[in-house]
């Protein structure tokens, strides 16, 4: 499998990441992950709306809740043609669960843990781990890469202004 050059570190060793790089004005690239019920979900679901996908390894650590807690709140200020799609390879109960708990209801939670598809096509599973780097990704309504953010340190938050950014400009 290929790997992608981008250079992020988790507490400070540097990761492998697999697949392909994604940059800017890409074309999307379909992918198939599970919803908290388990059921499979395209990114072409989504076609006619500017998506952002919150990248993350795993919901029940501070910076990963930081991240969806952060995109949650952002995404009730934001134009119904904006979907956040939250990504990681969290079981899909676990998912749920947190949600629940955490209040969580305007973005929505996706799991890649199955087929690791999303993670492959745009180059953010992190080899020595199995699980998705930390970053951004927004996609306009076209289907084009506008904006990406790998992380460079997997324990720090992305930079939220300048996705959310872009993805207002794309309305």
């Amino acid at each position: 499998m290929e790997k992608n050059t981008s250079k992020v570190t988790f507490k400070g060793n540097p990761v492998t990441l697999l697949g392909k790089e994604t940059k800017i004005n890409d074309k999307a690239v379909d992918f198939t992950v599970l919803n908290n019920a388990l059921q499979e979900v395209k990114l072409s679901d989504y076609e006619g709306k500017v998506k952002i996908l919150s990248l993350f390894p795993s919901i029940d650590t501070g910076v990963c809740s930081k991240q969806t807690h952060t995109f949650n709140k952002e995404a009730s200020n934001l134009s119904s043609d904006i979907v956040i799609l939250a990504i990681s390879n969290d079981l899909p109960f676990a998912l749920n669960r947190f949600c629940g708990a955490e209040g969580i209801n305007n973005l929505i939670t996706l799991s890649d843990h199955k087929n690791l598809d999303f993670s492959t096509k745009y180059g953010f599973l992190i080899e020595e781990l199995r699980l998705i780097a930390r970053g951004v990704i927004v996609i306009d309504k076209q289907n084009v890469v506008k904006y990406v953010e790998y992380v460079k340190e997997i324990g720090e938050e992305p930079d939220y202004e300048a996705a959310l950014k872009v993805a207002k400009s794309l309305i």
